[in-house]
């Protein structure tokens, strides 16, 4: 049977959140579970929704990067059971899609839910009397309860904080797969990171866990930058004073970097790494720019004949059920610091106050108690 749940409800772009305890979560189906959400962290894909950057289609439970503790499971689901700690994700694999087969487990049909707002089935699994609430992200995750594909929820060690847990879903999945996923980055490479909110901070810890050599940080917000030296940066750029591309090109020997990564979801950072890689180097999206952004790439005979690369990356292009995993080994061993990456906790009462961290650039994630 269905379960009624207290969640945050977005009802229209602009206007503040509301907490419900008027929806109503539906039942584990065959190959689902539901999970207690016991946290869930802030992410700018989540705040696009509020400002009216992404299309909302109805009321909304926003909230995607989480973490909490199995409820019950439905039928044929053997790999979970009650009371298990799990770190859920957005992109939860199918294993038998044709993006699947191709290890590009990212795009796996499932993952189109991010977009949808939806279940795979297209329904959402939540209502409120009656009427259709949307998931954010395909989750919907600031709610008491979530029913979603069994894949979606990964099995984690009880010893592990659930609080420090959660960034993993999306800021760390995203940023640190980007680097290791997206392009493979080999040791020794040199690389700028564009935007220092939590994907970019991973971002940066990824390209230290890969051995780059040089690894430039760019923020406006001077906090973000200082910290980005604790993640492991080895130059810092204010890009409202700076001379990005000199500082580049001094860094690397006139060559310009191996891989730039956009982490703030503008297309004119995007169009600034294209600037600064070398011939032969890659930038990649990692942020989601608005819908009605697009891309100038000037003197396309030029990209051309450089062999300059563009690419995309959704969810650091991770199969969640090896890559969670991956990143606690990691966390355990000291190579991965997730604590640094949670400036602010809040009570669900101040969820308001959280997505104002998030908008107004303070810190780096707002983690939410449930």
């Amino acid at each position: 049977m269905g379960r009624h749940m207290r969640a945050v409800v977005l009802e229209q772009a602009g206007k503040a959140l509301e907490i419900r305890d008027d929806l109503e979560v539906i039942q584990p189906r065959v190959g689902e579970v539901r999970v207690r959400v016991k946290y869930c962290s802030l992410c700018h894909s989540d705040l696009g929704f509020i400002t009216g950057k992404s299309p909302l289609m109805g009321p909304q439970v926003p909230g995607h990067e989480a973490a909490g503790i199995v409820e019950s499971v439905g039928e044929g689901v053997t790999h979970l059971a009650a009371g298990d700690h799990v770190v859920l994700t957005p992109a939860a694999p199918c294993g038998q899609c044709y993006y699947c087969q191709r290890r590009q487990y990212s795009l796996c049909t499932n993952a189109m839910s991010i977009l949808s707002g939806t279940l795979p089935d297209g329904s959402t699994g939540i209502s409120r009397n009656g009427e259709v609430v949307y998931r954010g992200c395909g989750i919907g995750a600031l709610a008491e309860f979530v029913t979603l594909p069994a894949t979606g929820a990964v099995k984690i060690d009880q010893d592990i904080p659930l609080d420090v847990a959660c960034v993993i879903g999306c800021a760390l999945q995203t940023g640190v797969g980007a680097v290791l996923n997206t392009v493979d980055m080999e040791a020794g490479a040199t690389c700028v990171v564009l935007g220092l909110g939590g994907i970019g901070m991973a971002a940066i810890q990824g390209a230290r866990i890969a051995g780059a050599e040089v690894i430039i940080a760019s923020d406006p917000v001077a906090e973000r930058r200082q910290q980005a030296r604790r993640f492991g940066a080895t130059h810092v750029v204010d890009p409202g004073n700076d001379d990005i591309p000199a500082i580049v090109m001094e860094a690397t020997d006139g060559i310009g970097v191996d891989y730039a990564f956009e982490a703030a979801g503008k297309a004119a950072l995007i169009e600034q790494g294209l600037q600064l890689t070398r011939m032969g180097g890659t930038t990649v999206i990692v942020g989601s720019p608005a819908l009605e952004e697009d891309l100038h790439i000037p003197n396309v005979v030029l990209f051309q004949a450089l062999e300059k690369k563009l690419c995309g990356c959704l969810l650091g292009s991770c199969n969640s059920l090896y890559e969670i995993p991956r990143l606690l080994r990691l966390w355990r061993r000291g190579l991965l610091d997730i604590e640094a990456m949670i400036s602010h906790r809040r009570p669900l009462e101040e969820i308001n106050e959280g997505f104002a961290d998030l908008e107004q650039g303070r810190g780096i994630r707002t983690v939410i108690e449930i």
